[in-house]
């Protein structure tokens, strides 16, 4: 008899969310599957923040040995977590199809003081990326570290002394939390890969690699393909300041937006490429040798030796 395929998740209830979302396409495959909840080194660790952790992989790395080791046979992530460089043996068994990508607002009371030139707001967030756009258009306010998942972090904001706090709006809104009390940051461009869920698998478990591939979406495929090859050639990780989406227009067309931001946001380069989705695979590269003709290794030098 055929064991069921065991599913590795952390166990916060966005991951618990994600994993089901997988386990809920299997079974809807023919699949028996289990699932394996594992507790991440991120998730331990909630007062560091993540920059100072120093660690590519922080909430991944549990879940790769599990693999390896083969504890289990499919490991489930936000894309965006997941380094550039897999660990050896380890491949991508599917990328679903994308959820919302923005990034969101959750504040306290109103949000009339963003329009006050002179009001200095407390905001909270641990993202260096998230950090480096709000200071860019708010220079004047103060940012706050906010370490946890979802739901801790919208309890601290309720604690603390805070005006808001920046969230993926696809962790707030895949769980149900998403307050009345916010705004979509339309300004704010993405983490690489931001709303997408992946599957990965050992390179050699071919049963467990072929069912992932019938869960597999194209097109979010490729466009975040594109987004972690430009984080990838500019050798950025997810503690600097590299912002990057893709999209397939109607006329299947890919349309590419990428930057590099200073740490403090004062100095920022962007770069924008349209490619046919036929010719597309290396848009994300090209896209950072633009920004790199244009001296952004100096910017991501900077957020290196800021940490």
């Amino acid at each position: 008899m055929q064991q069921p395929i065991r599913i590795g998740t952390r166990e916060s209830q966005l991951a618990l969310w994600q994993a089901h979302r997988v386990q809920d396409l299997l079974n809807a495959a023919g699949h028996e599957t289990v699932l394996v909840p594992i507790k991440s080194e991120g998730d331990i660790d909630l007062v560091t923040p993540l920059y100072e952790i120093g660690v590519t992989g922080i909430f991944t790395k549990t879940l790769d040995v599990a693999l390896l080791s083969g504890r289990i046979d499919i490991a489930v992530h936000s894309l965006k977590d997941v380094p550039t460089q897999m660990p050896k043996n380890i491949v991508t068994g599917a990328v679903l199809e994308r959820g919302p990508v923005k990034d969101i607002l959750v504040y306290k009371d109103d949000v009339r003081w963003m329009q006050q030139a002179d009001f200095v707001a407390n905001i909270a967030t641990s993202s260096t990326r998230r950090k480096a756009q709000w200071l860019r258009r708010f220079p004047q306010h103060q940012l706050h570290n906010l370490r946890g998942n979802v739901n801790t972090r919208l309890q601290k904001l309720a604690d603390e002394n805070w005006n808001g706090a920046i969230f993926a709006a696809a962790g707030l809104e895949r769980i149900g939390l998403r307050p009345a009390n916010s705004i979509e940051l339309d300004w704010m461009l993405p983490a690489p890969a931001q709303g997408a869920v992946v599957a990965v698998c050992r390179e050699d478990d071919k049963a467990s690699r072929h069912a992932c591939s019938t869960l597999n979406h194209a097109p979010t495929r490729l466009c975040t393909h594109i987004e972690r090859d430009f984080l990838r050639a500019l050798m950025g990780g997810c503690t600097t300041p590299i912002s990057a989406y893709a999209y397939v227009t109607t006329n299947n067309i890919i349309h590419f937006n990428g930057e590099v931001c200073s740490p403090d946001g004062t100095q920022t380069l962007t770069v924008a490429l349209n490619a046919p989705v036929a010719d597309a695979y290396d848009l994300g590269k090209t896209a950072a040798d633009e920004l790199l003709a244009q001296g952004a290794r100096d910017i991501v030098n900077l957020s290196r030796n800021a940490q």
